[in-house]
């Protein structure tokens, strides 16, 4: 799909891979709709892009529904959604019920709710295009992250799932699973396992994500070493866990 012309919307827009996605996009000739939880920031990079923007907590469905509707009726049918908008929750057993229900209904609900109101839209159209914003750590782990970790798994299956189901009715699926990307959830995190391949701007993942939408590719790699470690996984699966205990004394117990 080419985006020129094209109406595309973008949650968590207002900073880190959204704010680089709705600056490229709007580049390439798209109408952008910047939606955030902050709408200030959204509305100040949207006079920017000359573009719209719309507020919209992604952990309410009914707040999900409502900006669907507004682009629907207001702007233009949509055709790219970028479900892009999460957190970050360190920990293990020890994390709370409550931090657990949280991250999972931004990481992985919001996807589900997008797709519940704007997938039979795009059917009827015969057309239309999803972008998940994942993780690596959806492919291959979160060492000292367990919510974050099992979140992104859950969003990587959910993107597989809306492929199989609906790519022959003409919807397409990517989904985007970086490493560590420069952004205000990756700031004090610099040395973190997840840089250990370096940090990506925000500008090298809208990159890497255009090259996959105009391909209608569904796996986007920005660090294409996660492709490497993918297929060490599948090789050996006892092999690669030893291979991350050793990544997880090394950078979450520090031995």
């Amino acid at each position: 799909m080419e985006l020129n012309e094209k109406t595309v919307v973008i949650t968590g827009a207002a900073g880190g891979i959204g704010k680089g996605l709705a600056e490229r996009f709007a580049r390439d000739g798209a109408t952008v709709v910047c939606s955030d939880i902050d709408i200030k920031a959204a509305q100040e990079l949207a006079t920017h892009i000359g573009g719209h923007a719309y507020p919209c907590d992604v952990s309410n469905e009914t707040q999900i529904k409502a900006l669907i509707d507004h682009v629907e009726a207001e702007i233009a049918p949509i055709d790219l959604f970028c479900a892009n908008a999460g957190i970050l929750t360190l920990g293990g057993l020890d994390v709370p019920d409550e931090d657990w229900n949280r991250i999972w209904d931004i990481n992985v609900m919001s996807h589900v709710w997008a797709a519940r109101h704007l997938v039979p839209k795009m059917l009827e159209r015969g057309q239309g295009y999803i972008l998940i914003t994942a993780s690596a750590a959806g492919l291959l782990n979160q060492p000292g992250a367990a919510p974050y970790g099992v979140t992104k798994h859950a969003a990587v299956g959910f993107a597989e799932w809306l492929s199989l189901t609906y790519g022959h009715k003409g919807l397409r699926v990517s989904a985007v699973c970086p490493q560590a990307v420069r952004s205000e959830m990756t700031r004090g995190h610099e040395t973190s396992v997840a840089s250990i391949d370096g940090m990506l701007e925000p500008e090298d993942v809208a990159d890497a994500c255009v090259e996959a939408i105009r391909a209608e590719q569904f796996l986007v790699l920005p660090h294409p070493q996660v492709l490497d470690y993918m297929r060490h996984k599948t090789a050996d699966y006892d092999r690669w866990l030893a291979g991350m205990r050793k990544l997880n004394q090394a950078f979450v117990e520090g031995t």
